[in-house]
């Protein structure tokens, strides 16, 4: 087994996009040494899988654990290089508390960057989120924006200011100075909604579509255009940035910057990308919004009202809410140009390529599903 290369650590290893990084980190890069999957959860099938895939090249280490777990993470970390931090909890509904949103999304990321300074770790990537910009609260909408894009909001997902948070924390810790007396490189990933294989976004409108008779509801307007990025982009990016953040002259450009991650996927509203994947599958997409805009707020400040009257005796968690309708209905486009200029990001995988993956996955589970939901 080769010992030279760097030793990289993807938090969130097992989850839909760390898998991906972790599987090209094998397959693409030529200066690994050994990979590091951590996470709270570990699948057996995933790890072998990976363990195939390293046929003896790179070593492979799995880390059961929790970013909470401070002697979990400072052993992980041990000798790391780059760590890619892509793991948090993502919830635009409620399903979690608030303490627990902020203890793994911002004390998390702060006790594992104080853990990379002190293992003299040289390189950080965050995984931040589009949504970490917005929409705001008045649906403003944003047309080709980039990273000098001033745009004024006022987060009011927890999971999107909790993001924010972490990526400012982490953004701020560049060229800080490590034991060893190398300055640290930091830089976060802001990618657009990520959609390919193993979505579990993708999964449930998949299981709303055969619910409601093979028709997927439209809860998007469409001419609410966004642009969504592959997975496999989105973790090209990550891979990229790795490579830039150790060369000289590019490691001074890239430090303590973010940058928005696209690809060529073509820009539509949330409700016709579905029904663009998903059309092969027998899927056709209601013309019209469920009910006018206007009504819809209404139905989802109702909800939230119902939500905390019945929070003392009952965890209801409503199936929309008032930010959610607006990031669904406002145009929201960013390139990825800058990505291009400082780090020679450019994506892995074309729009036909991308679709016709996500098409035979979706086309894999959509059976299953089906014979799941009727026996509920």
């Amino acid at each position: 087994m080769s010992v030279s290369g760097d030793i990289y650590l993807v938090t969130g290893g097992s989850g839909f996009l760390g898998k991906v990084i972790i599987g090209l980190l094998i397959e693409k890069a030529c200066d690994v040494s050994e990979v590091r999957l951590f996470d709270r959860v570990i699948h057996a099938e995933h790890v072998a899988s990976l363990q195939a895939l390293v046929g003896g090249r790179i070593k492979l280490k799995v880390i059961q654990g929790d970013l909470r777990d401070k002697e979990v993470v400072w052993k992980a970390c041990q000798g790391v290089d780059c760590v890619i931090h892509t793991a948090s909890l993502i919830d635009v509904w409620g399903h979690f508390s608030n303490e627990e949103i902020e203890a793994v999304n911002v004390e998390g990321s702060q006790f594992l960057l104080e853990t990379c300074i002190g293992q003299n770790v040289k390189r950080l990537i965050y995984t931040s989120s589009v949504e970490v910009v917005g929409p705001n609260t008045r649906g403003d909408p944003i047309c080709n924006g980039d990273e000098d894009t001033v745009y004024t909001s006022k987060l009011k997902f927890l999971y999107s200011r909790t993001k924010y948070v972490a990526e400012q924390l982490i953004l701020k810790a560049n060229g800080s100075s490590l034991p060893n007396g190398e300055p640290m490189v930091t830089s976060a990933l802001r990618p657009m909604y990520i959609y390919g294989e193993n979505s579990r976004f993708l999964l449930a409108h998949l299981d709303d579509g055969i619910t409601n008779g093979n028709v997927l509801q439209r809860t998007s307007k469409k001419q609410a255009l966004v642009n969504p990025v592959y997975v496999g982009n989105a973790a090209w990016a990550h891979v990229t940035l790795a490579r830039a953040m150790k060369e000289e002259g590019k490691k001074e450009i890239v430090g303590g910057k973010f940058y928005y991650i696209t690809d060529d996927t073509p820009h539509m509203s949330y409700s016709d990308f579905n029904q663009e994947l998903m059309s092969f599958l027998g899927f056709s997409l209601q013309p019209h919004l469920l009910m006018p805009l206007p009504l819809f707020y209404f139905v989802a400040y109702l909800m939230k009202m119902l939500e905390f009257l019945l929070r003392p005796f009952v965890k209801y968690v409503p199936k929309t809410s008032p930010q959610l309708i607006t990031m669904l209905n406002t145009t929201f486009i960013f390139t990825s140009d800058k990505g291009r200029n400082d780090f020679d990001y450019a994506p892995l995988y074309s729009w036909e390529v991308a679709k016709g993956k996500t098409m035979a996955w979706l086309a894999s589970v959509a059976q299953e599903r089906r014979e799941f939901l009727n026996r509920k």
